[in-house]
């Protein structure tokens, strides 16, 4: 399993606009590097980041072979009510990971 490090505020006002950073770390083999043999390494990348709050998605992001090792990804979003962000991160290889943060907005 991947490390997740993600970074936002656990409290916000209504209607406050909060920065979310998501970062995993994963080497993201492109399949085009020759490996110790000479033959090219197997492709092994992150494929799509997603992120819903509140069961909501907020952002959606398609990833390509060109997406450096552990991608960072940084959003803002309007903070609504309280609730869970959930974050997932899917890939080649039956990779999958999700993380989940709680958002407290507080008047």
């Amino acid at each position: 399993m991947a490390s997740a490090l993600i970074h936002m505020p656990a409290s916000a006002r209504p209607g406050e606009i909060i920065e979310v950073r998501a970062l995993i770390a994963h080497t993201m083999e492109t399949g085009f590097r020759p490996g110790p043999d000479g033959k090219p390494l197997p492709r092994d990348i992150i494929r799509k980041f997603e992120c819903r709050y509140n069961g909501k998605q907020v952002i959606s992001a398609e990833l390509h072979p060109a997406m450096s090792a552990n991608p960072y990804i940084a959003f803002f979003i309007k903070a609504t009510t309280s609730g869970p962000l959930e974050f997932t991160w899917t890939g080649d290889n039956s990779f999958a990971q999700t993380e989940t943060r709680q958002l407290q907005v507080q008047p």
